[in-house]
């Protein structure tokens, strides 16, 4: 059983900046595409960012394109989400997301429960 954790989740003010965390257990990491996911009250869970096998592709939503950083250790089985100028409308649960794949692999799903292994979430809040 492929556990994730999220952690560095918190309450900063606009501007600041977070670094997520999204460790696993297992050996499946090094074979998995990786991804984030967020969801704000009241709004559907959103695909915010993605990351190939071996880093080389990455996948970026609009809102967060030029601000957010997904970056990977495979050494460490730990994938990241740097963010910076969060604005108050960054506000959610952040997820992330695995699924095994073969590595010239580049589609990223869009759907939260289209990735086999998926983690408890961790709380961003920016307040303005």
């Amino acid at each position: 059983q492929v556990q994730l954790e999220e952690s560095g989740g918190g309450l900063v003010q606009a501007g600041a900046s977070l670094r997520l965390a999204c460790s696993t257990s297992g050996r499946t990491f090094s074979r998995a595409m990786m991804t984030w996911f967020r969801q704000a009250p009241g709004q559907e869970r959103e695909l915010v960012a993605g990351i190939s096998r071996n880093g080389a592709v990455t996948h970026y939503a609009d809102s967060v394109k030029g601000r957010f950083t997904i970056s990977r250790d495979n050494a460490k089985n730990t994938m990241y989400l740097q963010m910076n100028s969060l604005k108050p409308e960054d506000t959610a649960v952040y997820y992330c997301a695995a699924r095994p794949t073969i590595l010239t692999d580049m589609h990223f799903y869009t759907t939260f429960t289209d990735y086999a292994h998926r983690g408890q979430g961790t709380q961003v809040t920016v307040s303005s």
